[in-house]
């Protein structure tokens, strides 16, 4: 019996699905497939070789029942046209209700067993006679999840500032904290409103390189380190990770450029580093990380968890 890594979902999930022993299918094939969540639309993403699920942090699993057909397709596009219409309901009601939250999206499965209302909120809300309502007027069982700024931009953003679609949209199963030391240590503008995401947050791509600067970074002396060059002593005042260059004052109180290959002794090595890792640096870091984590999820506690 096969199996293949198959996305589904508005909110993307991943997931491991088995096929019916004849069935084959490729990449960006359609399917139904079954979850825990009940019958949904799926997008074939390859084969569930070890490789490609080791790489899959937190699988979901379920089967698939078949290839999408031109009558699932007519469902799926009646489907859509319905939305519009829960959308509209579900505002009414919170607002009939006066709740403190805020609707981002409604997700209708393809079974028609749920509908899955995506909201945020500054705190938690006691949707019960919400879910009560709605149930009674969609006539099927509601599913409340809060949701944070990061996730209302994978479901709402389309292209971010590089002229590309949101990479929380496209590849990222994982949204991590992302800190202000990441931009320092890229030397990025520290303009909110240039390193800032579709979602308000330190854009995700600030990761993407860091590892690779700290390691880099790693292999200079660090900033405030009496060094001996060639062309004598100095001070180092700065880095140039990439090209790996320090700017160094040295004993007549010129500012040069040099490779770090030139560096022959270290006397006194320096405790600053440019978005480097101090106690108090990562003291901010885990600070800024529970801000970022702050964006939890409220779900009805009989619901699965995707």
């Amino acid at each position: 019996m096969a199996k293949y890594i198959v996305r589904y979902g508005v909110m993307r999930f991943i997931g491991v699905f088995s096929a019916r022993a004849k069935d084959e299918y490729n990449r960006d094939d359609q399917v139904i497939i079954r979850t825990k969540r009940g019958l949904e639309v799926g997008d074939v993403l390859c084969i569930a070789t070890d490789d490609a699920v080791n790489q899959l942090s937190d699988p979901t699993f379920g089967s698939i029942m078949r290839a999408m057909s031109v009558e699932d397709i007519k469902q799926t596009e009646h489907m859509l046209g319905d939305t519009q219409r829960e959308v509209e309901t579900v505002r009414r009601v919170i607002g009939e209700m006066d709740l403190p939250m805020q609707l981002v999206d409604v997700e209708h499965l393809f079974g028609g067993e749920r509908i899955v209302v995506y909201y945020l909120s500054e705190s938690r809300v006691d949707f019960r006679d919400l879910v009560k309502a709605l149930a009674s007027e969609l006539q099927t069982r509601i599913e409340m999840r809060q949701i944070g700024v990061r996730d209302e931009a994978k479901l709402l953003a389309d292209y971010g500032d590089c002229g590309k679609p949101v990479c929380c949209n496209t590849h990222l199963s994982e949204m991590p904290p992302v800190s202000m030391r990441m931009a320092k240590l890229q030397k990025a503008t520290l303009d909110p409103t240039k390193i800032s995401g579709r979602c308000g947050r330190l854009k995700c791509c600030l990761r993407y390189e860091y590892d690779t600067y700290e390691e880099l970074q790693r292999d200079l002396p660090p900033i405030g380190s009496d060094i001996v060059t060639s062309n004598g002593r100095g001070r180092v005042l700065n880095h140039e990770i990439l090209a790996g260059q320090l700017l160094v004052r040295m004993e007549d109180n010129r500012n040069i450029m040099i490779d770090a290959s030139d560096v022959l002794t270290i006397l006194k090595r320096g405790n600053g580093q440019t978005g480097g890792s101090s106690r108090r640096g990562k003291r901010r870091d885990k600070k800024e990380a529970a801000d970022e984590s702050g964006e939890n999820t409220q779900s009805n506690p009989d619901t699965p968890k995707e």
